[in-house]
């Protein structure tokens, strides 16, 4: 923990550079969005949109770390129905940040819900459980101001009190797909919504999270209806986010989640040929595994919707997902 804290952190010297190597081209008399020099390194161009249920603990102690940052970030926290009394735990304790009450647990779209309340034009996602390094939000902002095909950045992910890289990161790293001049980072079709930041515009264009897939593989199909715009998707290490995963979770439903969602995914934007394979492929291999057989069900289901948005995404696109997927 004491090592989270260290200051300067990694991000807020690399800003530091890049200011310096930039002196000459920054006009000082006027802030780049980020409020006056006086106002203690404020930047206002990248809003904090968390998502909550029923952690109260697990949001007051990120949000008590997100206070911390040089970035002085508003914070907006959408409580998707919680019975914890968060919202007023979360106006005692930090009374400068705006909760939204939904009334009932949408999942990952309550993220849509915030990010149309800001006008920022890049939102960082923050999972209840997890917060930001200081200097990253800023030097994220830096990376979309400079690359306006740039629409997503994933942060590696430290985890724990212990600071262990999330093994996804790995995977991240290794992205066989193409890297554009200009990418700050390995380009993506994926990423970890909880651990990335976004350029405003290009999310509500793209539609945000789908309001049917709750919270369990939600990015999937965001990143590919991006990438189909055109938009960039990076993977940059030099960004960190700090997770703490939060006692409060039901591993086997989010599984279930996840997988129901894979079904839907590949019939709402893959060949007829990969969507049946997926679904054949996610058919219980024993009777009694009710997890999978809900899965296959709840995605059964609702196959009349998702035949009615199905679109396929241009070629190149689904290449890209090919190639991840270790095909030519």
């Amino acid at each position: 923990m004491s090592e989270m804290k260290c200051w300067p952190g990694p991000c807020m010297i690399r800003r530091a550079a890049l200011l310096t190597e930039n002196a000459g081209l920054v006009d000082w008399s006027s802030p780049r969005g980020g409020g006056s020099v006086g106002s203690r390194l404020g930047d206002s161009r990248v809003v904090v949109v968390m998502i909550t249920y029923n952690r109260v603990d697990d949001v007051l102690k990120s949000l008590g770390e997100l206070n911390r940052l040089p970035e002085r970030p508003r914070v907006v926290v959408v409580d998707n129905g919680s019975d914890d009394d968060v919202a007023a735990a979360i106006s005692s304790r930090f009374p400068e940040v705006e909760v939204i009450e939904l009334g009932e647990n949408l999942g990952g779209a309550a993220r849509t819900i915030g990010v149309q309340r800001v006008d920022a034009p890049y939102v960082a996602f923050c999972d209840d459980d997890g917060w930001w390094d200081p200097g990253c939000l800023s030097a994220a902002a830096d990376l979309f101001d400079a690359s306006p095909k740039l629409a997503v950045v994933t942060a590696k992910v430290l985890v724990g009190p212990e600071n262990r890289l999330d093994p996804t990161c790995d995977v991240l790293a290794r992205s066989p797909l193409p890297r554009e001049e200009g990418m700050p980072g390995p380009s993506l079709l994926g990423f970890l919504a909880g651990a990335s930041i976004v350029r405003r515009s290009a999310f509500l264009e793209a539609g945000g999270f789908h309001a049917r897939f709750f919270v369990g593989g939600e990015e999937e199909l965001l990143a590919v209806d991006l990438a189909a715009r055109g938009h960039w998707l990076c993977y940059v290490p030099a960004l960190t986010f700090h997770h703490h995963p939060s006692l409060s979770r039901d591993a086997n439903r989010r599984q279930s989640v996840m997988a129901r969602n894979a079904i839907w995914f590949a019939w709402l934007r893959r060949p007829l040929p990969i969507a049946l394979r997926r679904t054949l492929g996610s058919a219980p291999r024993r009777p009694w595994d009710w997890g999978a057989w809900l899965s296959l069900i709840e995605a059964l289901r609702g196959l009349p919707w998702v035949i009615k948005e199905r679109r396929l995404p241009p070629p190149e696109v689904e290449r890209g997902l090919r190639l991840l997927e270790g095909g030519a």
